[in-house]
């Protein structure tokens, strides 16, 4: 069994009012209103967790190809050597237009430090994904995988993902080396993760 270690929501009073600030930023967006009502719509919740993969428990690399919005083809060929973050979204995904700018943020510190960002895109075609990414400063690429899922399911006979959405960090040999499950709790998670898979013997 993989060993994990998990980190679970704390100070929820604490957290609603910082994903209330970073949605008032977005302007009026009624599906983020949605998820700071509760009403659970436009997206699949599920508890945040951070789950870490010893090196001696991981898988096997996972092996995957798409194309991104801008019609490039892309592929596990094509970040082999390298830590890849990986992150499943979709555009009228509350927790994903939140999360947005902590992505970003640990992809502009990191991608000079042989660490590959790439988004994958669950539900929208190539338009609206440019579009999300034009409104939310994202740099990175997406692989479009509404229409075959073949990215997911690439991903989920390695690791769960029942919940939208999920980041996964990959060792420079492709393999899940660790799992946050729901919505960012700030850049700092993510960027700890990073920094500690780079610093792996590859």
């Amino acid at each position: 069994m993989p060993r994990t270690s998990l980190i679970r929501r704390a100070g929820a009073a604490l957290a609603l009012a910082a994903v209330a600030v970073s949605v008032a930023a977005c302007s009026n967006d009624p599906v983020a209103e949605q998820y700071l009502s509760g009403d659970n719509k436009g997206y699949i919740a599920g508890e945040f967790q951070v789950q870490e993969i010893a090196e001696a428990d991981r898988g096997e690399p996972v092996e995957w190809a798409g194309t991104t919005e801008h019609g490039d083809e892309l592929s596990s060929d094509d970040t082999a050597g390298k830590v890849t973050v990986v992150n499943f979204w979709y555009a009228n995904c509350a927790p994903c237009i939140v999360e947005a700018p902590d992505l970003e943020q640990v992809w502009q510190n990191h991608k000079d430090d042989d660490v590959a960002f790439v988004g994958v895109n669950i539900y929208d075609q190539a338009d609206t994904a440019r579009s999300f990414a034009a409104d939310n400063g994202v740099t990175y690429p997406s692989v479009m995988d509404a229409d075959t899922g073949s990215v997911k399911l690439a991903f989920s006979q390695h690791t769960p993902l029942q919940s939208t959405p999920i980041t996964l960090v990959l060792d420079r040999e492709g393999r899940v080396a660790a799992r946050i499950i729901g919505q960012l709790e700030g850049a700092s998670i993510l960027d700890t993760l990073v920094v500690d898979t780079l610093e792996e013997t590859a």
